[in-house]
C-alpha cells in the first residue's frame, strides 16, 4: 500500500486494534509490567528482547503516539518527554559533553537561548550563536574538532524568522555534525524538516500539536538519516556502553542508534517523561493538527493583512505576506501555510505595546501560544524580560513587538478586537 498522506496519518496514527480491541488508543496507566520468567526481564535490560521495562523508560500509551509523531515526521523513532525544553535539552546532551560546543542560530525562543547560553554553559557545554545575517564562511569559523551539532528553528518564537534548512544542513554536515530543528510552529503538517536534510527533529506538543493547551510535552524525532560512525566523531554511539552490559548502539540499533541512547540511557537517568494520560490527550490533539493548521495560516494571513495596512502598526512580521522579507523562503519549506503566528510593531513603543495587550478582549493575555484560541503577549516584558537588550535585538524581539497567536475563531471576531484594541492606543 503506498503511504498515506499527511492529512490521514493525523486522524488514523499508527495504531491497529486487532478484532475486538478499543478502537482509541488504550491508556496504560501503570507504572510497571509483569513477565513470566526472569530470563525474559534480563534480555529487556540487556536491550536484546523489544518490550517494557518501566514506565520511565517507556510505556505502551506513550509508545502509540511516539510512532504516529514519527509517522507524521518521517523519522525512524520519537521519544516523548515532559517538555519541549527537555526535549531540547536531552538531544543536546545525548551527543554533547564537557568541553564540548555547538552551533545554534539566535533567531530562538528566548527560554532556549537562557538553556544554551547559562544552564548548559554550567555544565560545561558551550553555544556558539549564528546572527541570521552571517555568511557561511563566517558560520564555518565557529567550527571546531569538539563541535557536535548545528540548532535551528523552522519558524522563529517570536521572530518568525524562516530557517535555510538545506543551507543549515549542508553547513552542519560539511562539518560531520548533524542539524537538529525545532519544528513546533509549522508542525509536520505545514514542513517537514527531514525531507530538506535536517537529522533531528523537536517540538514542544505543549503547542499546536496539542493544539487545546491541556498538557505540557515535547518529543525528540530521530530522521534515521545521520550516519554516527562516519568520522569516528561521535564513539559513544560506536563503542561499548557499560552502563548496558556493553552495548554498541550503532552496531545493535542502526539506524534508531540516536533515539534508542536517548531513552534507555538519558531518559532512564532523568525522568522527565511524559504520562500516559498526557500522551493520549497530546494525540486527541493529532488528530485534528491538519484541520487546524490549515485555519490557523488562513485566519493569521488575513489578520497579517489586515495589519500591514493599518496607521498605528509599524511593521508585521509573517512568513505568509508577499511583502515579508522571509517570504520566498516561506514558498519553498511552508507552501501551504505560515503558521498562526504574526509579530508585529505598535507605534509609540513599549507603552503603547502594553496598551495595545491590555486592550484586547477576545484574545487572552497568557504565557503561552499556538492553541485553537487566540492570544496575544509582549515578549519583551514577559517571556524574554531575562534577555539583555543585546540579546532581544540579535532575536528580533524590539520593545515594540507584539505576539499574536491567531486561533481558529471566524476571522472577524478576530478582526474586530484587534480594531478595537488598536484603537485604545
Amino acid at each position: 500500500m503506498k503511504e498515506k498522506h499527511l492529512d490521514t496519518i493525523c486522524v488514523q496514527g499508527t495504531y491497529q486494534p486487532k478484532n475486538g480491541e478499543p478502537r482509541v488508543i488504550p491508556i496504560c496507566q501503570s507504572t510497571t509490567y509483569k513477565y513470566d520468567s526472569g530470563e525474559h526481564l534480563g534480555k529487556l535490560f540487556d536491550l536484546k528482547e523489544p518490550g517494557h521495562m518501566y514506565t520511565r523508560i517507556s510505556n505502551p500509551t506513550v509508545e502509540y503516539v511516539e510512532e504516529h509523531i514519527a509517522a507524521l515526521e518521517g523519522g525512524v523513532g520519537a521519544m516523548l518527554v515532559s517538555s519541549g525544553q527537555s526535549a531540547n535539552f536531552l538531544t543536546v546532551f545525548n551527543i554533547t559533553s564537557a568541553g564540548q560546543n555547538f552551533v545554534s542560530l539566535t533567531s530562538i525562543y528566548g527560554g532556549t537561548i537562557n538553556l544554551f547560553s547559562v544552564t548548559m554553559k554550567r555544565m560545561g557545554i558551550e553555544c556558539r550563536f549564528v546572527l541570521p545575517g552571517m555568511t557561511d564562511e563566517e558560520i564555518d569559523r565557529l567550527f571546531d574538532d569538539n563541535t557536535r551539532m548545528v540548532f535551528g528553528e523552522t519558524l522563529s518564537n517570536p521572530g518568525l524568522s524562516v530557517l535555510d534548512i538545506e543551507r543549515f544542513a549542508k553547513i552542519a554536515h560539511k562539518h560531520g555534525v548533524p542539524l537538529v530543528v525545532d519544528n513546533t510552529f509549522p508542525t509536520p503538517v505545514l514542513c517537514r524538516p527531514i525531507r530538506h536534510g535536517a537529522d533531528i527533529v523537536v517540538h514542544s506538543t505543549t503547542k499546536y500539536m496539542d493544539g487545546h493547551a491541556s498538557v505540557v510535552g515535547g518529543v525528540i524525532v530521530d530522521s534515521g538519516n545521520f550516519d554516527w560512525s562516519a568520522g569516528g566523531k561521535y564513539p559513544e554511539f560506536t563503542t561499548p556502553d557499560e552502563s548496558y552490559h556493553g552495548v554498541v548502539y550503532t552496531e545493535s540499533f542502526g539506524r534508531a542508534a540516536f533515539i534508542t541512547k536517548a531513552r534507555v540511557q538519558l531518559l532512564r537517568d532523568f525522568g522527565c517523561i511524559q504520562q500516559p494520560l498526557t500522551a493520549f490527550l497530546l494525540n486527541e490533539g493529532l488528530e485534528s493538527l491538519a484541520l487546524r493548521m490549515q485555519r490557523h495560516s488562513e485566519n493569521a494571513l488575513a489578520l497579517a493583512a489586515y495589519l500591514e495596512r493599518h496607521e498605528k502598526v509599524s511593521f508585521v512580521n509573517y512568513p505568509g505576506l508577499a511583502s515579508s522579507p522571509q517570504h520566498a523562503l516561506a514558498e519553498k519549506y511552508l507552501p501551504n501555510g505560515a503558521s498562526g503566528v504574526i509579530a508585529f510593531g505598535i507605534k509609540g513603543g513599549r507603552n503603547a505595546a502594553m496598551k495595545f495587550m491590555d486592550a484586547c478582549r477576545l484574545a487572552s493575555i497568557v504565557v503561552h501560544v499556538a492553541d485553537a484560541r487566540t492570544c496575544v503577549l509582549h515578549p519583551a516584558s514577559t517571556t524574554h524580560r531575562q534577555l539583555t537588550d543585546k540579546q532581544l535585538e540579535e532575536s528580533g524581539i524590539g520593545a515594540d513587538l507584539i505576539r499574536m497567536s491567531v486561533g481558529i475563531e471566524n476571522i472577524q471576531d478576530i478582526l474586530e478586537d484587534v480594531e478595537q484594541a488598536l484603537a485604545a492606543v
